[in-house]
């Protein structure tokens, strides 16, 4: 099979997708642009100079970056220069054009949903695994709405009643992802002062614990503590989301969140380090079943 028919072979079970995902669709147009390319015979800047591109513009396309996929005038020139097969441009076209489809979170004010958090948002609604390490907060994807909004009034202690509900509404929603039928793997690490920090009230976390321990009972849903005496776990000093997605060579992706932005590594050297340290901390927290325990005992003692 050519490069090219196997490129095609990757690409069109994504054609059929029944919810947009437009994330996930700028990153395939991008990675295929990019080993066309690599097939071509062309550096990165060399294809940017044969079309009047800048090197950075050349770069946000074919890393599926931007709000916005790139426009089909820009990826045709690409398809041409790099003398792309008829019917993988063709193909390739049909993705660009879906990617252009919102997603339900793009339909937010953009106060809610900045361009950093729209790509994570996207980034997870594609992803099928998602691994995750909590040092402060239960995960956003397995929070109650209770909680949620203690989270998000300890976070923004002066912002109205009315921005307080739309941003509850918008990880509810989220939430929703691990009851699809084609939910991601989920495998969530949590430091036990999380379980011990009260928000809102100890009603409020009984009710999430109780959430955390109905969810991890989810074949596709795999909760581990680490408990507070344990020394030797080397744990990385913020919270860790590690994304991977089926097929297509797309990269496995961390986001690091700051306080108003975030980092997203997509560099093999540098995802494989966090891989390997979810790894580490998944060896040294209590197993799965142990875990469960410990969020139902604590939720009864601590908060019954």
């Amino acid at each position: 099979m050519s490069a090219e028919s196997l490129r095609v072979s990757r690409l069109e079970p994504y054609l059929n997708r029944a919810e947009p995902a437009p994330t996930l669709l700028k990153m395939l147009v991008g990675v295929q642009l990019a080993g066309m390319r690599d097939d071509a015979g062309l550096a990165q800047d060399q294809a940017a100079r044969a079309l009047g591109f800048s090197p950075a513009k050349l770069s946000r396309i074919e890393a599926g970056k931007g709000r916005r996929p790139p426009t089909e005038s820009d990826v045709r020139a690409l398809l041409t220069l790099y003398e792309a097969d008829h019917h993988e441009a063709s193909v390739l076209l049909r993705l660009l054009r879906q990617a252009g489809e919102p997603g339900w979170w793009q339909r937010y004010d953009k106060r809610l949903m900045p361009e950093w958090f729209d790509r994570l948002v996207g980034l997870q609604e594609a992803a099928t695994a998602i691994r995750t390490f909590e040092i402060q907060y239960v995960p956003g994807l397995l929070q109650t709405p209770a909680y949620t909004r203690a989270v998000v009034e300890r976070g923004l202690p002066t912002a109205p009643t009315r921005e307080v509900e739309r941003r509850v509404e918008l990880r509810t929603r989220r939430t929703e992802l691990l009851r699809r039928p084609d939910a991601p793997q989920v495998w969530a690490i949590l430091d036990e002062s999380v379980l011990l920090r009260v928000l809102g009230s100890p009603e409020v976390m009984r009710e999430q614990l109780l959430h955390l321990a109905e969810l991890a009972r989810l074949p596709h849903v795999t909760v581990q503590i680490v408990p507070l005496d344990v020394t030797h776990a080397s744990a990385p000093a913020i919270p860790v989301t590690y994304l991977r997605f089926g097929g297509a060579d797309l990269p496995d992706v961390v986001y690091l969140e700051q306080i108003r932005s975030a980092t997203f590594l997509e560099d093999r050297d540098e995802t494989e380090e966090y891989r390997v340290a979810l790894d580490r901390l998944a060896d040294a927290a209590l197993q799965p079943r142990e875990s469960l325990a410990l969020l139902t005992e604590t939720a009864e003692r601590r908060y019954g």
